[in-house]
């Protein structure tokens, strides 16, 4: 389909997703939420290998746009916790699902649920000058989106309590230096690093990540036996699986191997 909040480009099995809103710091409607699980179904055909989520301008983005559809009617108050169910809870839902890397690339601001969609996502590459913000307390609300979940995990409580108290912004090289992202590169060598890290990953045995992200994410609830059985069950399919021959192949014959995805 065509989408008006969205560039979507797809090609040699990297689905490049990019929210197109600059003029409001991509930030969220309910427009570009139905466009993006659109887009998020699409790429879950097995021909696409990894997904990119960027966002166009001088932003990421800057979460819930506030200003659209954002007053409630006389004598009413504004039911904040419909539009997380209706719309952030399946977005960061298919993200952590989905059976393949899904990267957020991120130059500019990250603020909010912005933030939130680019920390639930499996790699976060940003340009040196981009920054994450959880405002959520500047304007008397708590992180959401997923972020009370997803940043104690990553950085720890007492870092995580000092971001969603203060609301203060964070440089990606300190969020990469406390293990907030994977990467922080020089803004002028963005683009080629993001797309050698999703060439990459395509060509990558992708059931072998899928069920990766999987045992990392079970991992937070599981005690050492649990995750150890775990561990039996998939190893155990992807043992059985064309790609681990090939790697066995490859590895044997001295070659690159030449994963199919299966």
């Amino acid at each position: 389909m065509a989408y008006a909040n969205l560039i979507v480009d797809t090609r040699e099995g990297i689905a490049r997703i990019t929210l197109n809103r600059p003029d409001r710091l991509n930030s969220f409607n309910d427009a570009m939420h139905a466009e993006l699980r659109d887009a998020l179904g699409a790429a879950e055909d097995p021909a696409v290998r990894v997904v990119v989520i960027g966002g166009a301008g001088r932003g990421f983005c800057a979460g819930q746009d506030l200003g659209e559809g954002a007053a409630a009617g006389p004598g009413e108050s504004l039911d904040l916790g419909r539009t997380l169910e209706q719309n952030y809870l399946p977005l960061i839902t298919r993200i952590r699902a989905l059976r393949k890397p899904v990267i957020a690339a991120v130059g500019g601001v990250a603020a909010g649920a912005g933030a939130s969609l680019a920390l639930a996502c499996d790699l976060v590459i940003a340009t040196r000058s981009a920054s994450f913000i959880q405002a959520f307390s500047k304007i008397a609300l708590v992180p959401d989106a997923g972020g009370t979940w997803l940043l104690p995990r990553l950085v720890g409580r007492q870092r995580a309590m000092g971001l969603a108290l203060l609301g203060d912004k964070l440089s990606a090289e300190q969020a990469e230096q406390w293990g907030l992202i994977w990467r922080c590169v020089d803004d002028a060598a963005f683009p080629a690093e993001v797309d050698a890290l999703a060439a990459r990953l395509a060509t990558a045995p992708t059931q072998a990540l899928a069920r990766i992200k999987q045992a990392l994410d079970a991992s937070e609830g599981n005690d050492l036996l649990a995750q150890m059985q775990l561990e039996v069950k998939l190893q155990r399919e992807l043992g059985a699986s064309p790609d681990f021959a090939e790697g066995v192949a490859a590895f044997a014959e001295k070659r690159a191997p030449r994963f199919s995805g299966r």
